[in-house]
């Protein structure tokens, strides 16, 4: 068996990505592990399995990506049980987002919004099932 288990975000600094991740977008921080002196591991996660490794940038190379690693397009995708409830959390936090209010789509209602560093989220509440 095999799964997608953690996906690679660059940031700019690995205290502040943690702030943001999980106080912000109330990830769990998983482990912080120190590598060298200035490198370190990083995981955070929703709980569900899947984690983000938050990578700081070494390079102007990486640095250049940090905000940009999906060229501009919805990079991410966070699902909720309660968009509204969750809209208002991160706008308290004065998260910014690229659309006034959420809209409904065929998968459910979605309302796109940047983390700290600019990458574009779709926060999802999917569609519920109707069949019993």
């Amino acid at each position: 068996m095999r799964r997608l288990a953690m996906l690679s975000l660059v940031v700019r600094d690995y205290d502040e990505a943690i702030d943001f991740y999980t106080r912000v977008m109330r990830f769990e921080l998983v482990e912080d592990t120190p590598l060298s002196p200035t490198k370190r591991w990083v995981v955070v996660s929703t709980g569900d399995g899947a984690a983000l490794l938050l990578a700081r940038a070494a390079t102007p190379e990486q640095q250049a990506a940090i905000g940009k690693q999906s060229g501009g397009r919805v990079f991410l995708f966070l699902h909720t049980d309660d968009l509204d409830g969750d809209v208002a959390h991160l706008r308290a936090h004065g998260v910014r987002f690229a659309e006034d209010m959420p809209r409904d789509e065929a998968y459910g209602r979605v309302i796109v919004f940047h983390d700290l560093y600019g990458n574009k989220w779709d926060l999802i509440e999917p569609q519920k099932n109707t069949k019993s």
